[in-house]
């Protein structure tokens, strides 16, 4: 049995085979604890906010939603020949979505990358590729840390001009992940699935980063 965790209180996850045959799949990049930490001191000040805990945080690359398990078998294979070097990744700033309808979420930033928006490509192209249809947006990287259910404006407001000049230091990014998520009656709980490594160029052949 997988065990997952929600805060402080473990929870089983069923074994495999009993489960749906859909997986609700997303590739995403994990965020070191100290990222984490520092994320946890701006999430306060919204009432009606749901925070998202430490282990929910994580910057998606590509959502990929249900697919069933040949369609997971050959997800996990296609990613597995994404070949990009290990990079450095900063936050800055906070912001909410949708911008002109009543607000979802809150989330913060991410400084402008070039070696991320190139993985992201990597990654997209290759699901594409594979058969997944396009994504409908255009990829804007963020980690976002609350939903919100109704909150008053003037303090989500009160939120982003509070933590407009929030930032986070380079951190590494030498892997990402594969994950699959479920509801359960504590909320969204995420597996990791897979994790393919960053490799540095000239530890394969160089033509396989092209």
């Amino acid at each position: 049995m997988a065990l997952l965790f929600c805060g402080c209180q473990p929870i089983t996850r069923p074994p495999r085979k009993t489960r749906s045959v859909l997986y609700r799949l997303f590739v995403a990049i994990d965020l070191p604890d100290r990222v984490k930490e520092q994320l946890r001191y701006i999430c306060h000040g919204v009432p009606g906010a749901s925070w998202l805990e430490p282990e929910q945080l994580h910057l998606t690359l590509r959502f990929i939603g249900e697919v069933d398990g040949g369609g997971f078998r050959d997800i996990v294979e296609t990613l597995a020949h994404i070949r990009c070097e290990p990079f450095s990744v900063a936050l800055e700033g906070t912001g909410c979505f949708p911008l002109r309808k009543e607000p979802k979420s809150l989330w913060v930033g991410v400084e402008k990358n070039e070696a991320l928006t190139h993985l992201q490509k990597k990654i997209d192209t290759a699901l594409i590729r594979a058969g997944l249809p396009k994504e409908g947006r255009k990829f804007s990287p963020h980690i976002t840390v609350a939903q919100l259910k109704g909150p008053r404006v003037n303090k989500i407001a009160g939120f982003l001009a509070a933590n407009g000049l929030f930032k986070v230091a380079p951190f590494p990014v030498d892997e990402f992940c594969l994950y699959s998520s479920f509801l359960s009656s504590q909320g969204a709980l995420h597996q990791l699935e897979e994790s393919y490594p960053l490799i540095l160029k000239g530890a394969l052949n160089d033509e396989e980063f092209s």
